[in-house]
């Protein structure tokens, strides 16, 4: 597989959605009819057609006209935010504010007061500064701000504004306070209930079955546990749009592009041909399915050659629930559902399928999903727990994180849009 090279150049994007017809010129965009805000809040439905942005000269462009044409084709829907404000609001981006680092650059915590601007409600806000050396750059920025400037979903970390100063690129999001998926997950102490880990699953089913589900589907090309972020009640939400692609259009079955992710989540036929589908989503969220199951990292490098990849070592336990207690999270010491368990297992094997065709579509994730709440069996009532000291010997004590970002001369760190320490 080639290396990218070190310096990227920055490239226009663009979102490819909607007909001539339904065009209208504003600036360097082309813009679509508007489509109504409660038809973008629909948990799982067809998602109404993608508004197309046309970013030919953007790259180019200075950073004065990039904020005329996103103020132009965003309007109020977000906000542009100067530096000094968001200095304000973080003091001056100190380490006390600072809630995660990753390739992106860093994530500092701030706080909206109500008479901050108007229009704009009192809130804590999560702050992401671009790091112009690191790996994703000026693209990426852009990216965030067109997908998540048009999407709105209750299951899609919201984008509240961004702001674009000369060479200095941010965005600022709702403040997630129960943090990601990832800091909850792998904890050496606590654990996530069973219950918990099955809203989870089918919160960020939903917010993938929200981008597949246009005409001309979004797929989001970096589903792990990292970019699943948690509100207070653990509502699961989609973040980190950087490396989102628009689908294939017309007869066309794929999008050729760059292999670009993380080691472990990524389909295996994305990685061995750069052809890019919806279904390379679906084989990412199996992925996870089997870290909400297993309490293990997609991949470690610090276990046995056998043992590294967890989509490997748990394929052989995954068709039968006396086979899967070998490889339940012991954390959970008994309390999940053994029907539950099993089905879910069922699903993460469909997803992670070598065949691209036999896997599901995501709104079918998450029907199966939702009707596992309806099981109330424990495992721990139901002789299945302790299953034998095998489990516990195959348990992690997931004390090193692998997150390395496919075709990439360095890792991919996450850039978490919450802190890494709080619950």
């Amino acid at each position: 597989m080639k290396q990218p090279s070190k310096s990227r150049p920055w490239r226009p994007l663009t979102a490819n959605c909607c007909s001539t017809k339904d065009q209208t010129k504003i600036g360097n965009f082309i813009r679509c009819k508007p489509t109504s805000r409660s038809d973008l809040s629909k948990d799982v439905a067809p998602m109404p057609s993608f508004r197309r942005l046309s970013f030919s000269d953007l790259s180019r462009s200075s950073s004065m006209r990039i904020n005329e044409d996103l103020a132009q084709s965003f309007g109020s829907d977000l906000h542009d935010f100067q530096l000094s404000e968001l200095r304000a609001i973080t003091q001056n981006f100190s380490s006390n504010f600072l809630l995660g680092e990753g390739g992106f650059g860093t994530v500092h915590k701030g706080y909206i007061d109500g008479n901050f601007r108007q229009g704009l409600k009192a809130q804590p806000v999560a702050v992401k500064l671009l790091d112009i050396e690191g790996l994703q750059g000026h693209r990426e920025w852009l990216a965030e701000v067109v997908f998540l400037g048009q999407l709105r979903h209750p299951n899609l970390v919201k984008l509240i504004g961004y702001c674009c100063e000369e060479e200095e690129r941010l965005l600022v999001y709702e403040f997630m306070p129960r943090g990601s998926l990832e800091n909850h997950l792998f904890r050496r102490i606590s654990s996530l209930p069973w219950a918990t880990r099955l809203k989870i699953a089918i919160g960020a089913a939903k917010g993938l079955s929200f981008l597949h589900g246009a005409e001309n589907p979004v797929i989001y090309r970096d589903f792990k546990t990292s970019n699943v972020l948690l509100d207070s009640d653990f509502t699961a939400k989609l973040s980190d749009f950087g490396l989102a692609k628009m689908g294939p259009e017309g007869s066309k079955s794929h999008v050729s592009t760059r292999v670009m992710g993380t080691y472990g989540y990524a389909a295996p036929e994305y990685i061995s041909t750069g052809h890019l589908t919806t279904k390379s989503d679906v084989y990412s969220f199996g992925v996870v399915l089997l870290e909400l199951l297993t309490g293990r990292r997609a991949m470690e490098k610090t276990r046995p050659k056998t043992e590294q990849s967890l989509v490997d070592w748990s394929r052989p336990y995954l068709s039968s629930s006396r086979k899967l207690r070998y490889i339940m999270d012991p954390r959970l010491a008994g309390q999940y559902s053994v029907k539950g368990s099993k089905e879910m297992a069922r699903l993460a094997q469909q997803c992670i399928s070598l065949n691209p065709k036999d896997r599901p579509r995501m709104a079918t994730t998450v029907e199966t999903l939702e009707n596992l709440q309806q099981y109330k069996d424990m495992a721990i009532t139901c002789g299945h727990w302790p299953a034998s000291a095998k489990s516990r010997k195959g348990a992690s004590d997931n004390k090193i994180k692998i997150d390395i970002r496919v075709g990439a001369t360095n890792p991919r760190k996450p850039s978490p849009l919450v802190a890494s320490k709080k619950t």
